[in-house]
């Protein structure tokens, strides 16, 4: 009984904390002296995003926030359109195709002014382009004579393995296809995943960006486009309009990388990352200072951390509170929601069946598919969306079990309840839910599980966590760091059912008692 009286305070102060954090990030969002900086989920953009925050940073009173890995095109561009970012890098086919969905090039400044009405622009050519290209083992594509893509469409038996987005973007895979005639059915991967792929022989063909580092070092052939399909990917700075009159000093530094970063930078800074292991930000702070003609740092800026160097690194415990407070918060919620609820609903068979129904089918529509479509609805990335993802996902293991733990009452004690007098209100409280604790219990600790594992997709939307590292992981195709953040998500699964353990043993013994 004890217990049970524990998770109404525990639950209140959830709700306490949420609205606690909430006005937070909005005031976050409000300040006309920060800085927001967004990035797609491939190491060029990650490197770009550091060298535009090192770049406006010291013009700015206080640093510029970093939202990393934001997901694809579409999730990145709605965090910019809503506000929750200011800028990031992007590239002008990307725009004109995928986000103006213009059925066909675009000059900049036809892309500017379709984008006034919206309040964004684009400005800063950073001096390359980044092109989309179909590219196979060179060995290969010597042995068959493919050359083309129009070669390639002749050799219906090669196996395709395209990023998932190039897949279902404007310019992307149908379009290609209808241009060249290719007859193959792609299999869709992560872009990172897909060297290994490749370089395994697992697949034949892959999508690359022209500036990938990897191209050379793994020995392919890029193909050529020789029907002319895709248009330039120059790398421009897509940017909110107010930002150049609410931050002129640190606009006008930005303004300084125009045409500063050529395409074989562009390759060696990728390289640093994907073949050496450098972290983004050393890269960054590499390039501006070889700019302003200075040495690049001597110590250890090139060595790449070892497995213990990325487990236990400075972000662990930055990265341990944002998964404790998502887990913890929508845990919290969940038991407040979905308690009361299942309790409501018990007597009820018709609207418990409803009701478990519906948060069965809640658990059935994939993470990242709820996370897109609450940035959607509410218009916003990171914490708030990814709390209410966790939240929805943890009510079914909850209200299925205080459903279930209160079926399995016997029925010879309930009715001793109403001999003694009791109220239906009494007797739940007094007698039903003391009982079904044990069952109720089991239900938060698997909601809890579910939670932990869960919360680390959140940092697709920039909600932070053990993610983070494993999205970087995908990204640069890097095992160590992936798994650098599914072991600490892995022992807080553990210490957690430590915990449920701990609690379940203090409740026998005070049966026993």
């Amino acid at each position: 009984m004890h217990c049970l009286r524990r998770l109404w305070p525990t639950a209140l102060f959830c709700f306490g904390l949420l609205w606690t954090l909430l006005p937070a990030q909005a005031l976050a969002q409000d300040q006309s002296g920060a800085l927001r900086v967004g990035s797609k989920r491939f190491t060029e953009s990650y490197i770009l995003a550091e060298v535009l925050a090192q770049t406006a940073a010291p013009q700015l009173k206080s640093p510029p926030q970093l939202r990393q890995g934001l997901g694809n095109t579409a999730i990145v561009y709605e965090a910019l359109r809503s506000g929750n970012i200011d800028l990031y890098a992007e590239y002008t086919g990307t725009i004109a195709l995928e986000i103006l969905k213009s059925p066909q090039q675009m000059t900049r400044e036809a892309m500017n002014a379709a984008l006034a009405p919206l309040g964004l622009g684009i400005a800063i050519p950073l001096g390359f382009n980044d092109g989309y290209a179909l590219a196979m083992r060179a060995a290969d594509a010597d042995k068959l004579g493919v050359r083309t893509l129009s070669d390639l469409a002749r050799h219906p038996d090669l196996k395709l393995g395209l990023s998932n987005e190039f897949i279902g973007r404007a310019d992307g895979w149908q379009g290609l296809a209808a241009r060249y005639g290719f007859a193959q059915k792609p299999t869709g991967l992560d872009h990172g995943l897909a060297y290994d792929a490749i370089s395994a022989k697992q697949i034949d063909v892959i999508d690359i960006y022209t500036t990938d580092a990897k191209i050379d070092h793994l020995g392919l052939r890029v193909l050529e486009d020789d029907r002319a399909y895709f248009p330039r990917y120059d790398a421009v700075v897509l940017h909110r309009l107010d930002l150049p009159t609410r931050l002129p000093q640190a606009w006008a530094a930005l303004q300084k990388l125009d045409g500063r970063i050529d395409e074989r930078a562009m390759i060696a800074m990728n390289a640093r990352a994907e073949l050496q292991g450098v972290a983004f930000d050393v890269i960054a702070r590499d390039f501006l200072a070889s700019q302003r003609g200075g040495a690049a740092p001597p110590s250890g800026s090139e060595a790449a951390r070892g497995f213990v160097g990325k487990l236990f690194g400075s972000d662990l415990g930055r990265l341990t509170r944002q998964h404790l407070l998502l887990v913890a918060v929508s845990v919290g919620l969940a038991i407040a929601i979905a308690l009361p609820l299942g309790i409501l609903v018990f007597p009820h068979l018709r609207l418990r069946a409803f009701v478990l129904g519906l948060a069965g089918l809640l658990q059935t529509v994939p993470s990242l598919a709820m996370l897109a479509v609450l940035i959607s609805l509410i218009g916003a990335i990171g914490t708030l969306p990814a709390l209410i993802a966790l939240t929805l996902y943890s009510l079914l293991p909850i209200m299925r079990n205080t459903v279930t733990g209160l079926a399995e009452v016997p029925a010879g004690v309930r009715q001793a309840g109403t001999a003694l007098g009791m109220t239906d209100s009494q007797s739940m409280r007094l007698v039903l839910l003391p009982l079904a604790l044990p069952t109720l219990l089991a239900g938060v600790r698997t909601a809890t599980t579910i939670a932990i594992g869960t919360a680390t997709i959140a940092a697709f939307i920039g909600a932070g966590g053990y993610g983070e590292r494993i999205v970087t992981g995908l990204a640069l195709n890097d095992r160590e760091l992936l798994i650098a953040g599914a072991l600490p998500a892995a022992v807080l699964a553990l210490l957690s059912e430590a915990l449920f353990e701990l609690i379940e043993y203090g409740m026998r013994r005070s049966r026993a008692a």
